[in-house]
């Protein structure tokens, strides 16, 4: 079937990403159904009050979202797909990537995220996501051994080995979004004044009891140590006294 709902005339400024905005939000609401077929470009281009270029290069971008799918043989516009893991990947990407949030929230949010991820992994995990982790946490150990520049990336697989084992893919998504967002910060932290490796031993030590944790399954110790250790690391890094006080709060 092909969807009715009607759109508002999009504004000259930015005009495909206020389409784009516009559909997205009926989508994501069921407001237009999944499976629905969207309306004719010529359809849009009436609604919105714009061409069909500007159109075009909106439904691109929701394509590329994986919202809509364009299918041969079909009449009208393309099809509607269920909002999926990367849509919300997506928005939370954009989200923590704007200075409408600061690095003091973003941390707070951080100690939030480890401590609940932590406490879920030591919980849920099974023998593989177990095995997975030893594999993040060992490579930590040699890269901070070697100094090796690749230990933030190893840093993060360890991470992300716990957010996928707690079970909630909400949880793994911001997780990535707010590493990502706060990898330059981590990497000069790392790096130190002298870049030398003392931070890194550091952390890694941490790590491996936090995985010593999870694995016997103690949830409420894996919890505390997770929580701990993002605000022993990034509150030294925070200008604000309030701000390094909340996280040492958040951290009990």
């Amino acid at each position: 079937m092909t969807t009715s709902h009607s759109f508002e005339p999009a504004v000259p400024v930015h005009t495909y990403e206020r389409i784009v905005d516009q559909i997205e939000r009926a989508i994501v609401s069921g407001e237009i159904p999944v499976g629905s077929q969207l309306a004719s470009e010529r359809d849009l281009m009436v609604q919105f009050g714009v061409s069909r270029p500007t159109v075009r290069e909106a439904l691109r971008i929701l394509q590329s979202m994986g919202l809509l799918e364009s299918r041969p043989g079909t009449r009208g516009g393309p099809v509607v797909l269920a909002p999926s893991s990367k849509t919300l990947a997506r928005s939370f990407r954009a989200m923590v990537g704007t200075d409408a949030l600061s690095a003091a929230e973003l941390v707070q949010y951080r100690v939030i995220l480890e401590g609940s991820t932590s406490r879920l992994a030591a919980f849920r995990h099974d023998d593989a996501q177990l095995a997975r982790m030893r594999r993040g946490i060992e490579r930590m150990e040699r890269d901070a051994e070697a100094n090796d520049p690749g230990f933030a990336d190893a840093d993060l697989e360890f991470h992300e080995a716990i957010w996928a084992a707690s079970g909630n893919e909400v949880l793994r998504l911001s997780g990535q979004a707010v590493s990502g967002a706060l990898r330059p910060l981590m990497q000069r932290d790392a790096e130190g004044e002298h870049h030398d490796n003392r931070v890194k031993l550091d952390s890694a030590r941490i790590d491996r009891g936090l995985f010593t944790a999870i694995e016997a399954r103690d949830s409420e110790g894996a919890s505390r140590i997770a929580r701990r250790a993002v605000a022993d690391r990034f509150g030294p890094l925070l200008a604000e006294e309030a701000d390094r006080l909340a996280l040492a709060m958040l951290a009990e």
